[in-house]
């Protein structure tokens, strides 16, 4: 777990092109939805502020709502600096079951054949199984950015085999559905991403606790700090309009850590809720 410091920040600027609701999912999440001592989160509309409303979702996400007015641009804005490690999140009993169920972006009902041929005798095969599909997903992809739509599922990944962050995260955690391992999606900064953006990774369940996974491969685990949680990308969107319309403009992510930590798929991790 990372026991450095790692400062993180992100702006996205957007036109409300009418009167709008907006979720907001840039702060690192927190037990119990409390801020972090020293964070900054603001939305700006035509340089005035507007209010946002807190909502706390499952695994520590959290969530900040907002009324934009139409005919403005807008930034909102996220810092944040963290040192230290924090807990695991919580593992409640109805996670394996709504972890290893079919959602939006995870059609494994679709798949199931496809994972028992590509991975004969995985069902049941402890952490081996997490990191066989893992290692599968990371060699039979190309990373390609602007390859995949945002209503592409991992159906369409896996037989155009390339995508970015967020495809190998969907057609890893359908394979391990498919195969009975409960899995979901973690919205994350990563330091020493490149290039820097959000990005998309796995937890998957084994003995009693779950375990980041990253097809990608392309930051350490270790520094990870944790976003959203939820069953797929539709859950754990850094942006969500509810109601009216935006055009999204120019976004800008930044993670860094004071730590030089290379990535080791092999090594197990667990991503905590960040102290």
């Amino acid at each position: 777990m990372p026991t450095t410091r790692r400062t993180v920040s992100a702006e996205v600027d957007f036109a409300s092109e009418t009167d709008h609701l907006a979720v907001f999912s840039l702060a690192a999440a927190r037990a119990g939805g409390r801020p972090h001592p020293g964070e900054r989160l603001s939305l700006r509309a035509d340089g005035r502020e507007v209010p946002l409303e807190t909502a706390q979702d499952l695994h520590g996400t959290r969530l900040h709502l907002a009324r934009v007015p139409g005919g403005t641009r807008c930034t909102v804005s996220y810092e944040l600096t963290l040192d230290g490690a924090g807990a695991p999140p919580p593992a409640e009993p109805v996670d394996v079951v709504r972890y290893t169920r079919p959602s939006r972006f995870c059609p494994f009902d679709e798949m199931a054949g496809t994972a028992d041929a590509l991975f004969p005798g995985a069902r049941g095969g402890g952490y081996g199984t997490l990191q066989r599909v893992r290692d599968w997903v990371h060699e039979n992809l190309d990373y390609v950015a602007g390859s995949s739509t945002a209503t592409d599922t991992a159906v369409q990944t896996f037989l155009t085999r390339q995508g970015v962050c967020r495809d190998y995260a969907h057609l890893l955690i359908t394979l391990l559905r498919a195969l009975g391992v409960p899995a979901r999606l973690v919205s994350v900064y990563a330091p020493g991403l490149s290039p820097m953006d959000f990005h998309a990774v796995v937890e998957a369940w084994h003995d009693g606790a779950w375990y980041v996974l990253d097809a990608t491969g392309l930051a350490p685990r270790s520094e990870f700090v944790r976003i959203a949680t939820g069953a797929d990308a539709s859950e754990t969107a850094f942006l969500t309009t509810l109601q009216g319309q935006i055009t999204l403009g120019e976004m800008r992510v930044a993670a860094e850590s004071s730590a030089d930590v290379p990535e080791d798929p092999e090594v197990r991790v667990v991503l905590p809720l960040p102290a």
